[in-house]
């Protein structure tokens, strides 16, 4: 069971990195490389949208949203172009997988627009002064 799970997460890891290549790769379609930019993005961010020290909530979005985000974009491309990225991909493993500073970014501007959101709900949209 213990095996399985690891070579699971180390094929999940592979593909993860087949899709940050799909997003160059000029033979899948635009529409599957919009998909992949926002996988790709969110999975290669230094930040969580859901962070994890949240109990439960926090690790759902790295062990179901995640993988079903990666097999979609896998499923979404033509077969033998798939193989083809699986391949670079796992000659790239070898070397550091890259971050993305830009994803990480759109998610502070995500939690930054939350936070006041919250604040203009709980205190008013204007503030009064005395």
């Amino acid at each position: 069971m213990l095996g399985h799970l690891k070579s699971w997460a180390q094929n999940i890891k592979r593909d993860m990195l087949a899709v940050y290549l799909a997003m160059y790769d000029r033979r899948v379609p635009w529409y599957v490389k919009g998909l992949a930019v926002i996988v790709a993005g969110y999975a290669l961010s230094p930040i969580d949208l859901i962070p994890d020290f949240i109990p439960v909530i926090g690790y759902l979005d790295d062990l179901i949203l995640l993988p079903l985000g990666i097999l979609l974009v896998a499923h979404l491309i033509p077969g033998p172009v798939m193989d083809d990225l699986r391949h670079q991909a796992s000659l790239r493993l070898l070397g550091k997988q890259p971050k993305s500073i830009t994803a990480a970014i759109v998610i502070v501007l995500l939690w930054v627009a939350a936070a006041v959101g919250v604040g203009v709900l709980f205190f008013g949209a204007s503030p009064s002064i005395s």
